[in-house]
C-alpha cells in the first residue's frame, strides 16, 4: 500500500509553485467561481490549464474544488464550467459539497475523481456506506473535530472503493463545516458558498469580560501523524490553508513530507517541527485528535492572528512603527491588526531588518493603527523559495496557454412533482409540552425520558434528528430511532442527507430532508430522491428570487422555516470562559446565546427569522409545509424585535 498523499493548498500561482518545489504529492484549488474559498485568489481555467499541465508531467495529482453551494440559477454555469475543466484543465478530481454536483458532472462528461467535502458533514459510521453505495463518490474527506480513535471507526466501516481524506494541518472554523450560518445570518455572506467574513474572530463581551471566545488556533496533529500512517483507507493528509502563502505551502509540505517518510529519525522530526513553527500559521493544536487528551481550540489568552507575532504599534499616528522580535527580510509582507480593527491593513517590508530593529510602517489603511496594535508576518520568499519559484516559472512559461471557447451546456432539470399535498405548519420543539401539542408538532431527537410518550402520540409527531452525528453517537441515536418506530412513529425529518441510512426501512415511512440538508436547487432534491426522501425542506439561506424559483423543477414536494430561531452555528467546542444560558454582545450590539444539547454547543441570536408575511406567496410559488422552529428562552434572555428576513430581500454572495 502506498503511503497517503500529502495534499497542499492553492490560492494563487505561486502557492501552487511552492506546493511542487517541496514535493507535495497534490494540489487542490479554487476556481474564481463555486469555491468555499472565495477570498483567496483563486485561478481561471486560462491560467490553471497550464499548471494542471506541469503538474501532471511531474507525477503531481490536481483537485479542483468546487464546493461551493449551488442556488437554481448556479447549474448552468457550474456545467459550464466543469466541460471546460474536462477540456482544458482535465483535473484529477474534483471536491464537492453540493449533491447537484455529482449529477452535473455525469451530464458534463466528467471522468475524475468526485471528493465529498467535510462541508457535506459525513460524520458518521454507517454514512459511509450509503455515500458508498449511493453515489458516485470516490473519497469523503471527514470533519475536523473527529479523534483518532473516531477516524479508525469511521475506517472499519469504510466500504471498499470509497477512501478517507483527513485534515492534518491548518485554520480550524469554530462551527462544525457545513454547520455555520453566522456569516449569512448577519450579512448575507455565507460560508457554505465561500463568502464567510469570519465573525467568530472578532471579540464579544458577556458580563464584565470581552474576548475573543470563538478565535480558534490551527489544527496541527504535527508528530502525531504517524498514527494516521496504520489507516490503510486514509488515502490523503490534507493541509488547509488556500488563503496561504507561498511561504506557509512550502514549508507545511516540507514538514509532512519528513514526518511520514523519516517521522522515526529523531533529528528529522525535529526539523520537522522546525519548519512547522515557522510556517507563519497561528498557534497551533491537536484539539480532539488525541481522545484521552483532548485540547480546547479556543483559548481566549492565546494569540490566534493569523501569521508570526513580529511586534507592537509605537510611535506616533504620523510614524508608527515598530521593535522587530525576529529578523525581517526585504520583500516580507506584513498585516496590520486583526481584520475587523479599521486599520487593518498591509505592509511590504522594503529593507532588511534585524532582530531587535525598528522598522517604520507605512499602512494601506487610511486610518492609523493605534499602539499596542499586533503586526504579523503573513508570507515571506527568502532565496532559497525564490530561487525554486524562478525555475519553475522558466518551466511554467514554456507551456502554452489554451484557448478557452464557451460552451452551450445547459442542466437537464428533473421533472416537477406530481404529488400535491394540503399546505400545513409544524412547529418544533425541544420537549414535549401537552400544552403545545396543537396541530402538526416536531420534537428534536434524542429526548430526555422517550418511554412514557403514548403510542398514539408517537404516530402523530414528526421526529427531528440533530444537525450533527458524531460516531460516538451513532449508537444512541439508532436506539432512539429505532425505539419511535416500535411505537408506531412515520414522520422524520433528517439533518443530513446521511442519516437515512440509519433506517432499514424508508419506503414505509415519511421521511423528509431537513433544512440542515442544505438543499438549494433542484438537481440536489433530485439526488434524494434516489436516496429514498419524501420532501425536503429547503436550505434557510436563500433569497426571495431562488425560494421561488425552486419548487419549478422540484421533484419532491417541498418545505421551507418560515420563522422561528436558527443558529448561527452549531460547534463541538465551547471556551472554559464563555457561560451556556447567558447572552454575550458583538461589538455592533448584536447579542445571542450558546446552549449545549448533547455533545454540541448552539449559537442563537436574540431575534427570529420570520419571512411568515411571505407564506401566502409562497405556498402559490408551491411550498406545502412552513416550518416554525422554537426554543427555551434561558432566563434573562429577552428577543429583540427586529427584521427577521435573513437574506429575503438580499441576493445571497
Amino acid at each position: 500500500m502506498p503511503p497517503p498523499l500529502i495534499l497542499a493548498p492553492a490560492g494563487n500561482k505561486n502557492s501552487f509553485l511552492a506546493a511542487m518545489a517541496a514535493g507535495a504529492d497534490a494540489v487542490y484549488l479554487g476556481l474564481k467561481h463555486f469555491s468555499a474559498r472565495m477570498e483567496a485568489k483563486n485561478f481561471s481555467i486560462e491560467e490553471l490549464a497550464p499548471l494542471a499541465q506541469m503538474a501532471r508531467d511531474k507525477g503531481i495529482k490536481v483537485h479542483v474544488a468546487l464546493n461551493s453551494l449551488l442556488k437554481p440559477d448556479d447549474l448552468d454555469q457550474a456545467g459550464r464550467f466543469l466541460e471546460q475543466l474536462k477540456k482544458r484543465v482535465k483535473p484529477d478530481a474534483i471536491i464537492i459539497q453540493d449533491l447537484s454536483f455529482v449529477q452535473l458532472a455525469r451530464q458534463a462528461g466528467f471522468e475524475g475523481g468526485l471528493h465529498l467535502s467535510t462541508l457535506a458533514n459525513v460524520s458518521f459510521q454507517t454514512a459511509l456506506k450509503l455515500v458508498g453505495k449511493k453515489l458516485d463518490v470516490d473519497r469523503i474527506v471527514i470533519p475536523r473535530e473527529l479523534s483518532i480513535d473516531e477516524i479508525k471507526a469511521m475506517a472499519l466501516a469504510c466500504p471498499k472503493g470509497l477512501d478517507l481524506e483527513v485534515f492534518i494541518h491548518g485554520a480550524l472554523c469554530y462551527g462544525v463545516s457545513g454547520r455555520c450560518y453566522w456569516s449569512s445570518y448577519l450579512g448575507g455572506k455565507s460560508g457554505l458558498r465561500g463568502r464567510c467574513v469570519q465573525p467568530c474572530r472578532r471579540l464579544y463581551t458577556q458580563g464584565r469580560q470581552t474576548e475573543k471566545f470563538f478565535s480558534c488556533q490551527d489544527l496541527s496533529v504535527d508528530v502525531l501523524v504517524k498514527i494516521l500512517l496504520s489507516i490503510p483507507q486514509v488515502r490523503a493528509w490534507k493541509i488547509e490553508g488556500r488563503k496561504k502563502g507561498s511561504h506557509y505551502v512550502f514549508n507545511t509540505v516540507r514538514a509532512y513530507r519528513m514526518l511520514r517518510d523519516q517521522g522515526s529519525d529523531p533529528k528529522m522530526k525535529k526539523a520537522a517541527l522546525q519548519l512547522l513553527a515557522g510556517a507563519l500559521g497561528r498557534v497551533g493544536t491537536h484539539y480532539n485528535f488525541l481522545s484521552q487528551r483532548p485540547q480546547s481550540p479556543v483559548k481566549v489568552d492565546v494569540q490566534t492572528g493569523s501569521g508570526l507575532l513580529v511586534g507592537n504599534i509605537k510611535g506616533t499616528k504620523e510614524k508608527p512603527f515598530i521593535i522587530a522580535r525576529e529578523e525581517l527580510l526585504c520583500g516580507d509582507t506584513l498585516r496590520i491588526g486583526y481584520e475587523d480593527e479599521p486599520w487593518h491593513g498591509k505592509s511590504r517590508v522594503r529593507r532588511f531588518v534585524p532582530k531587535k530593529g525598528r522598522l517604520f510602517l507605512k499602512s494601506l489603511s487610511k486610518k492609523r493603527p493605534a499602539k499596542g496594535t499586533p503586526v504579523f508576518l503573513t508570507d515571506r520568499c527568502d532565496k532559497t523559495l525564490e530561487n525554486k519559484l524562478a525555475v519553475l516559472e522558466g518551466e511554467l512559461n514554456k507551456i502554452p496557454k489554451p484557448r478557452v471557447d464557451a460552451t452551450n451546456f445547459r442542466a437537464r432539470l428533473p421533472q416537477r412533482s406530481g404529488k400535491r399535498s394540503l399546505a400545513f405548519e409544524l412547529k418544533v420543539y425541544r420537549e414535549i409540552d401537552n400544552k403545545q401539542l396543537r396541530g402538526r408538532t416536531g420534537i428534536w431527537l434524542p429526548i430526555k425520558n422517550p418511554v412514557g410518550i403514548p403510542g398514539s402520540l408517537v404516530s402523530k409527531l414528526w421526529w427531528w434528528l440533530p444537525p450533527v452525528i458524531w460516531p460516538e453517537d451513532e449508537t444512541k441515536i439508532k436506539g432512539v430511532i429505532d425505539f419511535v418506530l416500535k411505537k408506531g412513529g412515520r414522520n422524520f425529518v433528517l439533518n443530513t442527507p446521511w442519516q437515512i441510512a440509519l433506517f432499514t426501512r424508508a419506503k414505509s415511512l415519511n421521511l423528509w430532508a431537513g433544512p440542515f440538508c442544505n438543499i438549494a436547487n433542484p438537481l440536489a432534491v433530485d439526488s434524494l430522491v434516489s436516496l429514498g426522501f419524501n420532501g425536503v425542506i429547503v436550505s434557510p439561506e436563500l433569497g426571495r428570487e431562488d425560494y421561488l424559483l425552486l419548487p419549478k423543477y422540484s421533484p419532491l414536494p417541498v418545505g421551507i422555516v418560515t420563522a422561528g430561531n436558527w443558529p448561527l452555528c452549531v460547534s463541538r467546542t465551547l471556551a472554559e470562559n464563555m457561560k451556556t444560558g447567558r447572552s454575550f454582545t458583538s461589538p455592533k450590539g448584536e447579542q445571542a446565546w450558546v446552549r449545549q444539547y448533547g455533545s454540541d454547543y448552539w449559537m442563537f441570536p436574540n431575534w427570529e427569522l420570520d419571512i411568515r408575511v411571505n407564506q401566502d406567496l409562497l405556498q402559490k410559488a408551491g411550498y406545502s409545509l412552513f416550518v416554525h422552529l422554537i426554543e427555551p428562552l434561558p432566563e434573562g434572555v429577552k428577543l429583540k424585535k427586529r427584521p427577521g428576513l435573513w437574506n429575503w430581500d438580499l441576493n445571497l454572495l
